[in-house]
């Protein structure tokens, strides 16, 4: 895998024209920078003009990912959120109307119990009630145990959304090299 990614910033400091690249060597070029971390493609002169390519051909009906058979990629996936903190689980969002597999899990919820093993019921004033804390956090309680409630928050977002999986053939390893196509 080092020398797949030794190979794969040799290329990318070397310089391509995008002009002259057809789609197998664009693939290539878009997979190279992309997959520079330090710095990131935008940081790499020479990865401006494939980056900035594939950005406005996204733009046009019909795009379809410029692919790199030689790395061993495909068109990258995508994940717009980030991982929940810990103890906390991905959900939908509770007044999101799109069908589920439209909507992504944009919230982190919990489950809290907080009475430690004494129970209030109805009478407590938060009892199936919503408090909305100072840090944005939504508690919702439960109708018959306000010692329980679920607390939902925003999913956090990722900075690089969009990764690529490179295979190293020669140890059967994945790496995942994450990036983003703001300018």
């Amino acid at each position: 895998m080092k020398y797949r990614l030794a190979m794969l910033t040799a290329l990318a400091s070397a310089g391509f024209s995008a002009a002259s690249a057809d789609a197998s060597e664009w693939g290539c070029e878009v997979l190279l920078c992309a997959a520079s971390s330090n710095p990131s493609w935008r940081g790499v002169e020479s990865c401006h003009p494939p980056m900035e390519r594939l950005i406005s051909a996204m733009k046009k009906p019909g795009f379809s990912w410029p692919t790199c058979p030689e790395g061993g990629a495909g068109a990258p996936g995508y994940e717009k959120y980030a991982e929940c903190p810990a103890e906390w689980s991905p959900t939908a969002g509770d007044n999101d109307q799109r069908p589920r597999a439209e909507r992504g899990q944009s919230r982190c919820m919990r489950a809290v119990i907080q009475c430690n093993g004494r129970r209030r019921f109805v009478g407590s004033p938060n009892a199936g009630g919503i408090e909305i804390t100072a840090d944005g956090v939504t508690r919702v309680f439960s109708r018959t145990n306000a010692c329980s409630y679920i607390e939902y928050t925003a999913r956090p977002l990722r900075n690089d959304p969009y990764h690529f999986d490179i295979n190293d053939e020669s140890t059967g390893q994945s790496s995942r090299f994450w990036f983003n196509l703001e300018k």
